[in-house]
């Protein structure tokens, strides 16, 4: 796809646009916007970056690019591991950054008004004083309510409330033109024609982009409890998820995770865990309003991990002892990270088809010589599959790792999964999305993509590519 220059034409009107000092072209600035916290992604200098501070200016920075047909990479905080906000193909980085207040809190109506930029941590607690709660709980709380709808992002919480599209109301976007949507609004129930608002949650920012959210509130339960419940096969542990699932009682959030994930966690946090020599665990949160259900949930989850052979299960009812939980758990990623080069596959199976997937995982390691560490979300079966790259020569690694890969991923889709359940697909993945879409698919999302950017402007190469 061949992309026109930004001029010191071009850089003279964005100026005028949005003041010469929200204009960024320095090397120093443009690094910092060159790359996402994908672990191994590429890096790719924007020619300017750009930070408009509401809609309008939005809409004019975006009608220019489609008029000199100069690619728009829009961007929140930059957390996110597919390199989704990479500018692949140089020219505008909008960075959304300014963008970040929270208009509203309506309380009656449990909703919230906010701009794209507004921080995952700063609109919960601001909520949370008012004794609400906004559910979507993607692990990195720095993370942009913008970048969280682009990716429909999920996490922990997932289980019990959601992803990020189940708590978006209405939406203002700007089309690639520089035309403004404005989309659902403050209604619970709408049934009037084609939902325009839900393909654009989750298109990784390739058809708009997002600059208002309407976000749905629930109300913040009063207490919590944690139980950790280790246990000597995978199996067993993926049998208590399933039962638990069975029986209606709905944790808040159930994870999954390995033994040698424990391990690494622990030796980066400096805090350590019981059992250190059983295979695999359960982290399971639940809440409620009155200490008698809590209790009797937690028992009633107790019960069904016992029955499925759990070596023990140790309640934490104590924020104390909670805190010491989720903060090992808060860092699985960075101390996988930190252990070297490491890939990272996140793949979604049915919960019951975890131990499955993790013992393919398991053969596959042995298959190709490679470390992998594997750890996730039990409950709605997003299990974060991590290669290592160890003391793998360079050229091993570059030589296993595709094929490896692929191998994931193939697997996964054997045991009805997709590709990926809540990073989005990016510039990483975009390789192995016909492994779980068929051509007709790709086919019509391509179609729908040259309806709202003709000119292929907004976040190009990533999902899949255009062809001319």
């Amino acid at each position: 796809m061949k992309y026109n220059k930004v001029t010191e034409d071009v850089l003279n009107e964005l100026k005028e646009i949005i003041g010469e000092e929200n204009v960024l072209t320095n090397m120093e600035d443009l690094e910092k916007y060159s790359h996402d916290e994908t672990a191994i992604g590429v890096k790719a200098l924007p020619e300017v970056v750009v930070k408009p501070e509401d809609t309008d200016q939005v809409s004019k920075i975006l009608a220019l690019a489609n008029e000199r047909k100069i690619p728009v990479t829009p961007r929140g905080q930059g957390t996110g591991l597919c390199n989704g906000a990479v500018p692949i193909y140089g020219g505008i980085l909008l960075s959304l950054e300014r963008m970040n207040r929270i208009l509203e809190i309506d309380e009656d109506n449990l909703m919230a008004v906010v701009e794209a930029g507004v921080v995952l941590s700063d609109l919960r607690a601001e909520v949370e004083k008012r004794g609400l709660f906004y559910p979507a709980d993607p692990g990195e709380r720095t993370s942009a309510i913008g970048g969280n709808i682009n990716t429909n992002a999920g996490g922990m919480n997932g289980v019990k409330y959601g992803k990020t599209r189940n708590y978006i109301l209405g939406l203002e976007a700007v089309l690639p033109s520089g035309k403004v949507l404005n989309l659902g609004g403050k209604v619970v129930k709408r049934s009037t024609g084609y939902d325009l608002m839900q393909l654009i949650i989750g298109s990784e920012g390739t058809l708009a982009v997002v600059t208002k959210a309407i976000l749905k509130l629930v109300k913040l339960p009063k207490m919590f409890m944690t139980l950790y419940v280790p246990f000597n096969n995978l199996y067993d542990a993926a049998r208590s998820v399933s039962d638990i699932l069975r029986e209606r009682i709905t944790p808040t959030a159930m994870e999954f995770v390995e033994r040698d994930v424990i391990l690494e966690a622990e030796s980066k946090v400096g805090k350590t865990m019981p059992h250190h020599d059983s295979e695999a665990y359960l982290i399971i949160r639940i809440e409620g309003d009155k200490e008698e259900e809590l209790y009797e949930n937690a028992e009633g989850i107790s019960e069904i991990c016992m029955r499925n052979n759990a070596v023990d299960v140790l309640v934490a009812d104590t924020k104390e002892r909670q805190d010491r939980i989720w903060d090992i758990r808060s860092i699985f990623y960075e101390a996988i990270v930190k252990s070297g080069t490491v890939e990272l596959v996140d793949a979604a199976v049915p919960p019951r088809k975890i131990p499955e997937y993790v013992e393919k995982v398991k053969e596959l390691s042995r298959k190709y010589g490679i470390r992998i560490l594997s750890y996730g979300h039990a409950g709605d079966g997003n299990i974060h599959v991590h290669p290592i790259k160890g003391d793998l020569s360079d050229e091993e690694w570059s030589e296993k790792l595709p094929k490896l890969m692929e191998d994931l991923y193939r697997e996964a889709r054997a045991l009805g999964g997709v590709v990926s359940g809540e990073h989005g697909i990016g510039w990483t993945k975009k390789r192995y999305l016909p492994i779980c879409l068929d051509e007709e698919e790709i086919r019509l999302m391509k179609e729908i993509k040259r309806i709202f950017d003709p000119n292929n402007i907004l976040n190009p190469g990533k999902i899949f590519d255009i062809e001319p």
